[in-house]
């Protein structure tokens, strides 16, 4: 039985994981990497973004699960909020869901610890994740390990990294709206001008 704390580290993308995983499994946590991609549109982006992680994985050897595509949920919660800029409403209420899925999933796999890559990029507000990243792994009965990974060129060294190891970077966050499109009972068509 290991004595180490275990960590399940919630991974937006592998890009942004390409720091803190290392890093947490160094400062001594058993580190399990968990993607939850029901926040990206449309599902070939997903696809790209799942493979990405799993290379990572690989190629740091350390473990991850992916959890089940399955978009209704972020529509639920976000898709009233079409309209809100990035940066609002829309992005809180998708940090929410996708901090809490990491909670749970942490409580029910026996993790006493979850942690987020979010706070890596520069575009994303790190208190705010903080923030919803306590209350959700409150709630759930684990600790939250509080980070900002941009902090000293966490960002630049996450895409120096992306690209030593030749992991797929995306352009956008993966919101529907993000790429102005919007979802219909099809798939994720272009939005008219």
């Amino acid at each position: 039985m290991s004595l180490k704390r275990r960590l399940l580290l919630h991974v937006c993308c592998a890009p942004d994981a390409t720091i803190p995983w290392p890093v947490l499994a160094s400062e001594g946590y058993e580190v399990r990497g968990f993607f939850y991609g029901n926040n990206i549109h449309p599902r070939c982006e997903w696809q790209k973004r799942r493979d990405a992680v799993i290379k990572l994985s690989s190629f740091i050897g350390m473990e991850a699960e992916i959890a089940p595509y399955s978009p209704a949920a972020w529509f639920s919660a976000a898709g009233g909020l079409s309209g809100e800029g990035e940066g609002g409403a829309r992005c809180e209420a998708c940090f929410a869901l996708q901090l809490e899925s990491a909670a749970r999933h942490a409580a029910l796999g026996g993790f006493g610890y979850v942690c987020t890559t979010l706070t890596i990029s520069p575009h994303k507000k790190p208190e705010d994740i903080n923030r919803l990243g306590r209350e959700k792994a409150e709630a759930a009965g684990v600790g939250w390990i509080e980070r900002i990974w941009r902090k000293n060129d966490g960002f630049m060294l996450s895409v120096i990294k992306s690209r030593e190891m030749d992991i797929y970077r995306q352009n956008y966050c993966g919101c529907a709206y993000s790429v102005r499109r919007v979802p219909d009972g099809d798939g994720i068509h272009e939005r008219s001008a």
